[in-house]
């Protein structure tokens, strides 16, 4: 489901129904480039491929990241739409955010380190809308796990609204996990 705001007062009208709306249990609730996308919640692979890669950012890199899934991001204002509100799988931040305990439902992007998307219902908004909006947040690394297509891509350098820079890879080939993780991301799981 989807509404589309057209215009600033529809927007601003549109932005304060979606931040004071209870979501429904089982539901994700998302404002993306204006419009209001619903999706269910993941499926047990979803969840197998993001504790994977929560493992081994948290045994192989020596780093002090804090990771939280499904935590809200308010994105930086896209000329002509409201503000996004988009909920990554999974963020990693430095401590000093707080990402977890006492933190707001909705937090500003800047600090976040990589956010993480693993394909489900709606494959071409983690591919293409969310890939925008993390780079117009300037979030420096964006990980998509498509397990359509069966590969694994790093989406680096935001500039100008978009990813300049990306590598990627087949299942089964580990893809390398730039600073401040610094290793190799093994993927043979993810099949």
């Amino acid at each position: 489901m989807c509404a589309m705001a057209q215009d600033p007062i529809t927007q601003k009208l549109l932005l304060d129904w979606f931040v004071d709306m209870d979501t429904p249990e089982g539901l994700r609730v998302e404002l993306i480039e204006g419009e209001v996308v619903v999706t269910p919640m993941p499926d047990g692979h979803h969840e197998h491929c993001i504790s994977r890669i929560v493992e081994q950012v948290h045994r192989r890199s020596h780093t002090d990241m804090q990771f939280s899934g499904h935590k809200g991001l308010k994105l930086k204002h896209a000329e002509g739409y409201p503000q996004d509100h988009v909920i990554p799988d999974g963020t990693f931040a430095p401590e000093e955010l707080r990402l977890n305990r006492g933190a707001d439902p909705w937090m500003p992007c800047e600090g976040a380190a990589m956010v993480l998307e693993v394909t489900s219902s709606t494959p071409q908004t983690d591919r293409e809308i969310k890939r925008r909006c993390y780079a117009r947040g300037g979030i420096p690394l964006y990980l998509l796990v498509d397990r359509e297509t069966a590969w694994i891509t790093l989406f680096s350098d935001p500039e100008s609204g978009d990813y300049q820079e990306l590598r990627a890879v087949a299942f089964g080939k580990p893809i390398v996990l730039p600073q401040p993780f610094a290793f190799d991301l093994d993927t043979a799981d993810f099949l």
